[in-house]
Order: structure tokens, then C-alpha cells, then sequence
């Protein structure tokens, strides 16, 4: 007996020993510099995922959803006014037309209002991240996701579902921009920037395209609250992953950070205007085609239920081969990102115009894979610029420049499921599709307004912009001597040091750039 026990306390303190080592090796990999990098980019491509697919999985859950409700609703009030009498079938048939107008209307709206509020935010949002940081407002704009989710899977009339949408809204303004300024803020190196912001518009895409079958599938067989919980639970576990790698409330690295430029004056930089254009001209196709091309395959190809579900499905394959190959490519030739952008509209444009075309299901995979892989390369090409353009003609603070990135989106699926319904009722998807890829293909050579930027010298704009506006301290100078030399090396927060090919020393750099300042006043 004694021998039994002394080999269960044996084996119990192993794995306690075990459970401890590892626990360690965790510890270890939170305060590694690289190793901390990574796991904030698992935590922002998870956010970004989340959002994604809360996004996209109502799409074949509310209009069903929302039927139901309206019968119910019909038949109750019919039966409280007529409960011993019947219309006729005249009556029935109009009064169920007015009812499914109503009823696209109700869902146009809905789908918009996530968009239409995150666009009405995004300024306020991006000066915010500029004052405070990136993972503060990351971890509100989880916290609000998570409430939202919870509010949607409980919600059982119209006004709550529309509450719980806007409240979607509010929190991807604070939690895209901000993850996607934080990719950009840590990953400090062009070509390490291209590839996080890439793995980034892989999740992004894959949230996107896998969520209306993930939906679909548990709401026919477990009901309309399982995927919006399973997404809740999701959503906090990246929260609470947030709370333990990266500590918010403990981070006090931006006392000594510089002041964010203006939203407004990054809006009138053309530069930034032309990037911003092609990014809400890019993914108008899709956000056009999303409400619109289900109802088109049922009526021109009698398409079925698991065709409409799928049809978005395959495109993920060639979106997430579009950025791997920019991303190749960027590192390759990083001064022809402009023209991987171009090219990448032109592949847009030429495939919107095909897909009225199409008259099978197999034939219509191949044009919308066309307009994915072309957004791929839009995305991957230009969301690095816009950090680069904010690198060498502002301060590097990446709240705003992505904020106007995100209104970029946002325009573009705000404007969607309201107006795409329209336009195909008065004039035909056809013509739809046909203005779609014309606008894509005429914007295509604005992009060569930006064929000269990687040419700017990021040392001399970042150091005269200081220099307008004063040193803000040490940060100040660092980020000035990481420009003049190679990056080499990160600090305890996963940023590049201040130390250059000939081994600077950052206080020294302090001392010499406040007398250079002196001298320059």
C-alpha cells in the first residue's frame, strides 16, 4: 500500500514538474521578442477572422430567419383581425409580394448597418489608436464583438438583430484598424510587413468565404444560436489570449511615442487618396455581387441550395494564391507594388464582365476566382504602401492611415446590399456587372501615381517632419536612427532597435540630434 501510494505521488509530482516546464516555456515565449511578434499576429489574424465571419455567416441565416418571424407575425395578426374567415387568393398573392419586398428591404438594411456604422467611427476610432495605442482599442473592439455575438444568438425580433448588428460595426472599427496598425507598427521591415499583412488577408479571406456554409450547416441541424456561440466563445478565448501575451493596461511604451498625424490631412494626401480609391473600387465587385448573385443563379440557372451556399467557397483558393505570389513578388521587386495593384484591377474588371456569361454552375466558379485572386492582389499590394507612404511623408503612427483603409471597405459594403438590389431591378445584373468591371479597369491607370514612391527616402521626410514639429523624446530619435541604418535586432516589445549598421547608440543619437535641432532653430 505504501509503495502504491509513494508511486501515485511520484507520478503526480512528474506531471506537476511537467505542467511546470511547460508553463515556463510559455512565459519564455510571451517575453521572447519574435516569439511575442508571432503570437500577436495569431491574435490579430483571429480578430480579423472573427470579424470576417461574423460578417458573412448571416447570410444564410437571417433571410430564412427572418421569413419565419414575418409569417408568424402575418398569420398572427390575421388570424387576431379575421379569425373565422379567409382571403382570397388575389389578396394572399399581393399581400405576400409586399411582404417579401419588405422583407429584402429589412435584410438589405441589416446587412448594411454593420458597414454604415464601422464607416461612421472609423475617424474617431483611428485618432483614438493614434493617442492610445494599438492593443487597448484591439481588446474594446473584441469585447464588443463578443457582446454583439451574444446579443445576435439570443436576438428573436428584428430591432435586436439590427441593435446587435450597428453594435458589430462599433467594435470592428476599433478592432481591424487596430490590428492591422499593429501588424504594420511591429513588422517595421518592408518585406516582413508585406508577409504579416498577406497571412492577415488570408484570414480575412478565409472567414469571409468559409462562414456562409459554416452557418448554414448549424443552423440546419443545431439551430440559430450555435454559430454565433461557437464565435462568442472564440472571440473571448482571443481576448483573454490578448490580456496574457501582450498585457494592455501594463504597456506604458507610448508615453514617449510621437503625436499621430491628422486623419483629415493624411485624406488630402493624393498618394493616400489614390490607394484609398482602389481599395473601394476593388472590392465593389464583391461586395455588389454578395446580396445579388444567389437570387441570379436560382432564377437563370436553377441553381440549388448547396450551389448558392458554395458559391464563394472556391475562390478562396486562388485569393490566398494572390497573396502568396504578391507577396513573392513585393519582396522581389518592392518598386512595382503599384502595378501588382493595377494588374490585380484589370483581373477584376475582365471577370465581373464574364460572369453574366456564365450559365452553369461549373462556369461560374471561374470568373468569381477571377475576382478574388485580383483582390488579393490589390490588398496585398496596397495595404503595405499605405504604411510605407505614412513612413516617409508623416510620423510612423498607424492608426489613421488604416482607418481610412477600413472606410475604404466600408464604403463599398455599406453601399452593397442597398444599392446592388436596386440597380439589378432597374437596369439588370447584366449591366451590373458590366459597370462593375468598366470601373475597375478604367481606375486601373491611376495606380501609376504611384510608381515613383518607393523612390521617397524615408530618412529625410521622417527626420523634416520631426523637425516641423519637435521632438516628441526619445522615441523620436530612435525611430529617426532606424531609418539612416539597416533594422536590425527587436526590443522587449518586438520593434526594430535603434541601432544601425555602425552601432549607433540611441542616447548618443539623442544627445547629437538635440544639438542638430538647436542648430537648426
Amino acid at each position: 500500500m505504501a509503495s502504491k501510494g509513494e508511486t501515485s505521488a511520484g507520478g503526480l509530482a512528474t506531471r506537476l514538474s511537467e505542467m511546470g516546464a511547460k508553463t515556463r516555456q510559455f512565459g519564455g515565449a510571451i517575453t521572447d521578442p519574435r516569439k511575442q511578434r508571432r503570437i500577436m499576429l495569431v491574435i490579430v489574424c483571429v480578430a480579423l477572422l472573427l470579424d470576417n465571419m461574423l460578417y458573412m455567416v448571416i447570410v444564410p441565416i437571417i433571410p430564412d430567419y427572418l421569413a419565419d418571424l414575418e409569417s408568424e407575425q402575418s398569420a398572427h395578426v390575421h388570424w387576431v383581425i379575421h379569425p373565422n374567415s379567409t382571403t382570397s387568393n388575389n389578396n394572399g398573392t399581393n399581400q405576400a409580394k409586399g411582404n417579401r419586398d419588405n422583407l429584402d428591404v429589412q435584410i438589405g438594411v441589416l446587412f448594411a448597418s454593420k458597414a454604415m456604422l464601422q464607416l461612421l467611427v472609423n475617424p474617431l476610432s483611428g485618432t483614438f489608436i493614434d493617442r492610445v495605442g494599438y492593443d487597448i482599442p484591439l481588446l474594446i473592439g473584441l469585447t464588443v464583438m463578443f457582446f454583439s455575438t451574444c446579443i445576435f444568438a439570443f436576438a428573436e425580433n428584428y430591432a435586436t438583430l439590427f441593435a446587435a448588428r450597428s453594435l458589430q460595426g462599433l467594435g470592428s472599427a476599433f478592432a481591424d484598424t487596430s490590428g492591422i496598425a499593429m501588424i504594420a507598427d511591429k513588422y517595421t521591415e518592408e518585406g516582413e510587413r508585406s508577409k504579416a499583412l498577406g497571412i492577415a488577408l488570408a484570414f480575412i479571406s478565409f472567414g469571409s468565404l468559409v462562414a456562409p456554409p459554416f452557418g448554414g450547416v448549424l443552423y440546419e441541424f443545431a439551430g440559430k444560436r450555435v454559430p454565433f456561440i461557437v464565435l462568442a466563445a472564440v472571440c473571448l478565448a482571443d481576448g483573454a489570449l490578448l490580456l496574457t501575451v501582450i498585457k494592455p493596461f501594463s504597456n506604458r511604451t507610448r508615453e514617449n511615442m510621437p503625436v499621430g498625424t491628422p486623419i483629415y490631412r493624411l485624406m488630402a494626401d493624393p498618394y493616400i487618396a489614390v490607394v484609398a480609391g482602389a481599395l473601394t473600387v476593388c472590392n465593389v465587385p464583391l461586395a455588389f455581387l454578395e446580396p445579388t448573385i444567389a437570387n441570379w443563379m436560382e432564377t437563370t440557372m436553377h441553381s440549388s441550395k448547396w450551389e448558392m451556399g458554395l458559391t464563394w467557397l472556391p475562390a478562396f483558393f486562388p485569393h490566398v494564391l494572390g497573396v502568396y505570389i504578391t507577396v513573392k513578388l513585393a519582396a522581389k521587386h518592392p518598386h512595382l507594388q503599384w502595378f501588382y495593384g493595377a494588374v490585380g484591377m484589370v483581373i477584376i474588371g475582365a471577370s465581373s464582365c464574364v460572369v453574366p456569361a456564365c450559365k452553369t454552375f461549373g462556369q461560374l466558379i471561374a470568373p468569381l476566382c477571377g475576382i478574388c485572386f485580383g483582390i488579393a492582389l490589390v490588398d496585398t499590394a496596397l495595404l503595405p504602401t499605405l504604411a510605407f507612404l505614412v513612413d516617409v511623408r508623416y510620423v510612423s503612427v498607424y492608426g489613421s492611415i488604416y482607418a481610412i483603409a477600413d472606410i475604404s471597405y466600408s464604403v463599398a459594403y455599406a453601399m452593397g446590399p442597398i444599392v446592388a438590389g436596386q440597380i439589378v431591378h432597374n437596369l439588370g445584373f447584366a449591366q451590373l456587372n458590366l459597370c462593375m468591371g468598366l470601373m475597375n479597369v478604367l481606375y486601373a491607370p491611376a495606380l501609376l501615381l504611384l510608381c515613383n514612391v518607393c523612390q521617397m527616402k524615408p530618412s529625410h521626410s521622417e527626420r523634416d517632419n520631426l523637425l516641423e514639429e519637435a521632438p516628441q523624446g526619445l522615441y523620436d530619435t530612435i525611430k529617426m536612427e532606424e531609418r539612416r541604418g539597416k533594422k536590425k535586432g527587436y526590443d522587449s516589445s518586438g520593434n526594430c532597435l535603434a541601432v544601425d549598421e555602425n552601432g549607433l547608440d540611441p542616447f548618443k543619437a539623442q544627445r547629437s540630434y538635440a544639438e542638430e535641432s538647436s542648430e537648426y532653430t
